[in-house]
């Protein structure tokens, strides 16, 4: 994950030391919690948080008996994870809903942090569970905030509602409380079970903003108000959480675009700071991009260790078994086209960039950013160069690439914008790629690896 990139690196450095140590005494402790401190307070984790992170590892590191299974250093690292996981919030919380519906969830927050689009994806995750859910933009500030939650909704395949449609007076239609009630109203009407409320934000906190937020809420009696907190703001979206956390009974928070650049200290101040669980992440502008918050999940790889159930999840959604099974009784055979791997990639993209796909895999942290050893770091754009050069071909020539002779491979290049190396390179790795292939399906397809096929690393 870009966000913790550096820290992942930091803490590595500052536990690499302790690694398979026969012995881990206050000394050597305290020069990996020194290393630990300025890494937390590099990604702009709050100064308190980190002063009771350290304080916990320290009080259980040197105060606890060594795990039979495990070396001093290890247990120590064990400690450090186990205390990251705490600092996440321990357990993963579920949004669950109690009583009679429609259930409302507010969602509130500072403009910009993505609460609209936040809504939609909310939405969409609700709909995958078989709720039913409504959206309803009650921000009457913003120009065009409506409309903008409309198109989300479309994309999502949700509803908005619509005060126009719903023949809403325009003094009401410009009336948070009054939108909010209307909802309401039509989401029992229709039979829908959710109601989602998308509230104005403002670039700061303001009182008027405040007083709407709390009319709003004692109106439609929210069951779950969420705070939606841009990542990339570090300890102003803490400071905005908390703010909020003081006039509304906020029941847990969203994160959005922990997928950025940013250095996470909000992921990792949040929790600790407000009190309320963070229930799920944004991890890409798509509306698919967003997940369960998981906290063991995150310390693992922030540690570098990978994270092996989120990848599993993420290849369930995208891979079609049926057809995964049917490439694999054909690799068996020696069987392989460009038309074969071209949907293996247009799959894998599916997934989201490699390089956040590469992080979840244990040992493999920071290696799709800044490569590991002799290779380079990953860029996506190769993958979508090479899927636009084979959705250049005909059909006929990704089921036989032997067809693409010199003026085939120029059209080609041409058709994709690349040059014609760029061909000729595809075209030789799969050459070598498919005799291999065929070499391991002649052996019934035992020890077949994707690693070992040349080109594909």
């Amino acid at each position: 994950m870009a966000m913790f990139g550096q820290l992942t690196q930091r803490l590595q450095g500052a536990l690499r030391g302790l690694r398979g140590a026969a012995k881990v005494d206050e000394r050597s402790f305290d020069t990996m919690a020194r290393e630990l401190r300025l890494a937390l307070l590099e990604a702009d984790v709050h100064f308190q948080v980190v002063k009771r992170f350290l304080a916990a590892v320290k009080e259980r590191a040197l105060g606890q008996d060594v795990q039979g299974s495990l070396t001093p250093g290890q247990q120590v690292i064990k400690i450090v994870n186990d205390e990251l996981v705490e600092l996440l919030g321990g357990e993963s919380s579920e949004l669950r809903f109690s009583g009679r519906s429609p259930h409302v969830v507010m969602m509130v927050g500072l403009q910009g942090a993505g609460k609209t689009t936040s809504t939609g994806k909310l939405g969409r995750w609700l709909r995958s569970r078989g709720r039913s859910p409504l959206l309803v933009s009650v921000d009457v500030q913003r120009p065009a905030a409506r409309e903008q939650l409309a198109i989300v909704a479309q994309q999502a395949g949700l509803t908005a509602f619509d005060p126009t449609a719903a023949g809403l007076a325009a003094g009401l239609a410009a009336d948070a409380v009054g939108l909010a009630k209307a909802a309401y109203a039509e989401a029992r009407r229709r039979g829908d079970d959710v109601l989602l409320v998308d509230t104005a934000g403002r670039l700061h906190i303001d009182a008027e903003m405040m007083g709407e937020a709390k009319a709003i809420a004692a109106a439609v009696q929210p069951e779950h108000i969420l705070y939606v907190g841009d990542s990339l703001a570090g300890q102003d979206a803490v400071e905005a959480a908390t703010a909020f956390g003081a006039e509304l009974e906020l029941s847990g928070h969203i994160l959005t675009k922990l997928d950025g650049d940013g250095r996470g200290g909000a992921a990792l101040s949040i929790v600790s700071v407000t009190g309320a669980p963070i229930y799920f992440a944004g991890v890409g502008e798509k509306l698919e991009e967003f997940e369960v918050f998981h906290p063991d999940r995150l310390a693992s790889r922030i540690l570098g260790m990978g994270d092996v159930l989120t990848l599993i999840e993420r290849v369930q959604e995208q891979v079609d078994v049926d057809e995964a099974a049917g490439l694999e009784k054909r690799l068996r055979r020696g069987e392989f086209t460009l038309e074969d791997f071209g949907k293996q990639l247009k799959q894998m993209q599916k997934m989201g960039p490699l390089s956040q796909l590469m992080d979840l895999v244990p040992g493999m942290a920071g290696a799709g950013m800044q490569g590991m050893g002799d290779a380079p770091a990953v860029d996506d754009r190769e993958i979508t160069r090479v899927q636009a050069i084979i959705d250049s071909m005909t059909p006929a020539e990704r089921r036989r690439p032997k067809l693409v002779n010199g003026a085939r491979r120029r059209r080609i290049a041409a058709g994709s914008g690349t040059e014609v190396q760029d061909v000729n390179r595809l075209l030789k790795q799969y050459t070598r790629a498919h005799k291999l292939i065929k070499k391991i399906g002649k052996k019934g397809g035992r020890g077949m690896s994707w690693a070992n096929l040349p080109g594909m690393r």
